[in-house]
Parts: structure tokens; sequence; C-alpha cells
């Protein structure tokens, strides 16, 4: 079955960064679209950032802009999110999430209902 386990997660100050990993496994994954998205307590789970199947085009959050970057690599089955210039309001857990199938575009892609699995999280401390 479809596993995704996230990595990377921990406490830092604002300022700092951050890389998260996300390890795929049972799936194609040159074929899946990827995505992260995040979740602070008693918030609702919100879009970071997702990248095509091809790594061709990324998406990001406005709030994240500039600071987060997505890559993946396809010979690992694996999808990065490197975090910089944090701040106390990235504090959440971030989930990775994955898209099969050819409509991999921001429409589906930012909507957490748009992702077709995920993993469990990694928790994220921005201290200030």
């Amino acid at each position: 079955q479809v596993q995704l386990v996230e990595s990377g997660g921990g406490l830092v100050q604002a300022g700092g960064s951050l890389r998260l990993s996300c390890a795929a496994s049972g799936l194609s994954f040159n074929n899946y679209a990827m995505g992260w998205f995040r979740q602070a307590p008693g918030k609702e789970r919100k879009f970071v950032a997702a990248i095509r199947r091809s790594g061709g085009s990324t998406y990001y959050a406005d709030s994240v802009k500039g600071r987060f970057t997505i890559s993946r690599d396809n010979a690992k089955n694996t999808v990065y999110l490197q975090m910089n210039s944090l701040k106390p309001e990235d504090t959440a857990v971030y989930y990775c999430a994955t898209r099969g199938g050819s409509s991999d575009y921001y429409y589906y892609l930012s909507k957490a209902a748009g992702m077709d699995y995920w993993g469990k999280g990694t928790l994220v401390t921005v201290s200030s």
C-alpha cells in the first residue's frame, strides 16, 4: 500500500531553517504529484506547497513564498521542503500528501480534498 513518511521536523529559533523530507513507497512515484500541508493547533489543515509529477512546476501559499522551496528526487522517491527564515507562525504539524493521475494542477493540489494519500505528519516548532 502507499506509504508516506515525513522526517526532519523539530524545534528551531525564529529566522532559522529546517528541511523536511517525505519518503514515498508503494506507488509509481513519477506518476504522482506531491504536496505539503500544515495544521496548527486548533486550526484547519492548510496548503503550503506542491510540485507536479515532472517537477517542472511548483506552487506555494502566499505565506511561504520566497522562504520555502519544494523539490523532488524521483530516483529516491522523496520530496523535500526547505524552510528558511522561519517564523513562529510557521509552527504546525507538517503533512506530506500525494495525488495521482494527470490532473496535477494547482486547483487540485492546493486543496486537502484533492490529495489521495497522506503521511502522519512531523511537528515543526519555531520559537520566538
